[in-house]
């Protein structure tokens, strides 16, 4: 299943199949029933795992665009069941971190830029064009709209989702709907939570989270020492009072 005038150096499995056109280096690993679309340019030490589709022209596996990397040993890893799309664009990583990584079962739509050092978590979807850079890390569940810029070390958390064509210059908390210009938590993404199977109880709590966060009166510091201690581990309120903790560039409000 490999076309003629593709330029292949490694080794494909049966189950797996690679178009017209597409080039694929030798430290590429390509696993089971991944598909590689017409043109697409895979290089450097990228793992492909089982079920990852591959658009057209996408180019995956390139140099950081890092003005410091130096040639170091690098990797790109794609998660399970992954679909990148038309011209997408991921690089390795840098000596920073040694790795760039997308998670399982992420929607990587055409245009999409992940640039080296990422960490993109299981099930996030990226709109056409939203643009990664350095270490940015998006959490597990969480959507971006199309056109989105999310400056360099950003956070975006776990079920998380910012409107199409904003810009993220600092830290979005788990479960929050973002949007406006400055961007701002303007509520939670409800629908994205319903989506994920969350029980009414489990979305109410995610919203006096918020509201209590969000909408309170007092600083942002008191309220988050009160919420780690209210709340039990692993509650909506807990961990999006740990992700504000932890923020280096802060967090939009």
């Amino acid at each position: 299943m490999i076309h003629p005038s593709a330029v292949v150096s490694c080794a494909v499995p049966d189950s797996s199949q690679v178009a017209a056109g597409a080039v694929v280096g030798p430290r590429v690993i390509v696993g089971e029933n991944v598909i590689v679309g017409a043109n697409a340019v895979i290089e450097g030490s990228t793992t492909l795992s089982e079920g990852v589709k591959v658009g057209p022209c996408a180019v995956l596996g390139t140099v950081p665009q890092d003005l410091k990397f130096s040639g170091e040993d690098t990797t790109l890893f794609i998660g399970p069941r992954t679909v990148i799309r038309e011209m997408a664009n991921i690089n390795l990583g840098t000596s920073a971190s040694g790795s760039t990584i997308v998670g399982a079962d992420c929607f990587i739509m055409a245009y999409v830029h992940i640039a080296h050092d990422c960490r993109v978590a299981d099930g996030v979807i990226l709109a056409n064009a939203v643009n990664l850079a350095g270490h940015v890390s998006v959490g597990r569940n969480a959507v971006l709209g199309g056109v989105v810029p999310v400056h360099q070390f950003t956070r975006i958390g776990e079920h998380a989702m910012v409107g199409g064509g904003y810009r993220v210059p600092k830290d979005v908390p788990p479960f929050v709907l973002a949007g406006g210009e400055p961007l701002r938590a303007v509520g939670i993404n409800v629908l994205g939570l319903k989506r994920r199977g969350w029980s009414a109880q489990q979305i109410e709590q995610a919203l006096d989270a918020f509201r209590f966060l969000f909408r309170s009166p007092g600083s942002m510091r008191d309220k988050v020492g009160r919420a780690l201690a209210e709340n039990p581990e692993g509650s909506p309120g807990y961990r999006m009072a740990s992700f504000i903790a932890a923020s280096e560039r802060g967090v939009i409000i």
